[in-house]
């Protein structure tokens, strides 16, 4: 049998493995302030500070503001791998597009002839419109802000931070060197010593000059940033306006649709009841409490009508109101559901739900 073992080059793993244990001397040294370590200029400093705070917080807003176009972690992490295998990502519902349909259902067991069912039926087409805007918000928001952002972190800041490590490794050397010329005795091993010593500070300079021009373009990436931040908040007031849009588009339709009359029992007969002011009324010879009835159909003469209703109060009248001041009083015995009303010739019965209860210390206004 033959065993085809890997060629491996002795000489090379001994001295990569000696050139790895020298560093961790040196960096060790370097810790505990026994050797010479050469510092990077002020400027140079600034600018890698810079970067660095740049890349944390793109991370994070990167993050973030995933996080708020896709609420879901397991979501995100599928988008992760689709994009990494270079595969379209999966059509999925959004929760907003499952309300939808469950609304629509609903409303179509309900009945599409009952006004429950009916609401149900626009509210859910109206989460359907809603749930389609968001996905557009999420892909219009991905192409103009996130992406960019990532396309940074993973281009220019890795090439960043890989021409800092060369420079770091660069630095190493030429201490190293520097520590050597110390340490040469013999005039000729100086001689070795300080000619690989201009050779290291020759690389480093150049290195230097190559990672501070990397560095110095962080200003136009921020740049470009804040564009791409103007684009994002566009969308998102897109976004919002065309929920707006749609929301108050449902409110109309609602609004427009019948709602059932409650009946009220009057002399004995069910009718349909309108407005409590509308409805013929029983009279009651009880104390009287001011009460306000809802109306539907504001009446131009409303305040003429009422004008001599209450002498006892400053009332302010408005033509375009949808209530009227009415006199209510418990039933004898009292009804859970029904008052006494009175207002001007008209009494009767008047529903509870109708009524609200004004204050007879203050003025009323309707």
């Amino acid at each position: 049998m033959n065993i085809h073992l890997p060629n491996f080059n002795v000489k090379n793993l001994v001295k990569e493995a000696g050139s790895t244990i020298s560093r961790v001397v040196q960096l060790t040294e370097e810790k505990l302030g026994t050797t010479e370590r050469t510092e990077y200029d002020l400027h140079f400093q600034n600018l890698a500070e810079r970067a660095d705070v740049t890349k944390t917080w793109t991370e994070k807003i990167v993050r973030d503001t995933e996080s708020v176009l896709i609420p879901n972690p397991q979501n995100r992490v599928e988008d992760f791998i689709f994009e990494k295998i270079e595969k379209s990502k999966p059509k999925r519902l959004s929760n907003l597009e499952h309300l939808a349909l469950d609304m629509i259902e609903a409303g179509g067991d309900f009945g599409q002839d009952l006004p429950y069912g009916q609401a149900l039926i626009k509210a859910g087409q109206a989460e359907q419109k809603l749930g389609q805007c968001e996905h557009d918000f999420i892909a219009t928001s991905g192409i103009c802000f996130t992406q960019p952002l990532r396309k940074f972190l993973d281009g220019e800041m890795k090439t960043i931070g890989k021409e800092r490590g060369i420079l770091e490794s660069k630095r190493l050397d030429l201490d190293a060197c520097k520590t050597r010329v110390k340490k040469a005795r013999s005039m000729l091993g100086q001689q070795s010593a300080e000619r690989d010593l201009r050779v290291a500070q020759a690389e480093f300079d150049r290195q230097s000059e190559i990672t501070k021009l990397l560095l110095d373009g962080i200003s136009t990436s921020q740049a470009s940033h804040l564009r791409h931040l103007h684009a994002f908040i566009q969308t998102q007031v897109r976004y919002y306006k065309q929920c707006g849009d749609v929301m108050e588009q449902l409110q109309r339709e609602l609004a427009k649709m019948q709602h059932p009359k409650p009946r009220l029992r009057i002399n004995s007969e069910d009718v349909d009841g309108g407005p409590p002011s509308s409805v013929s009324m029983h009279s009651c010879d009880s104390d009287s409490l001011v009460g306000l009835a809802l109306d539907s159909d504001p009446d131009p003469d409303l305040d003429k009508s009422l004008t001599n209703l209450l002498d006892d109060f400053h009332i302010e009248f408005d033509t375009t109101a949808v209530s009227t001041v009415i006199f209510v009083t418990e039933c004898s015995p009292v009804n859970e559901d029904y008052m006494y009303g009175k207002q001007g010739l008209m009494k009767g019965l008047v529903p509870r739900a109708f009524v609200e209860m004004l204050d007879e210390e203050h003025d009323i206004t309707l």
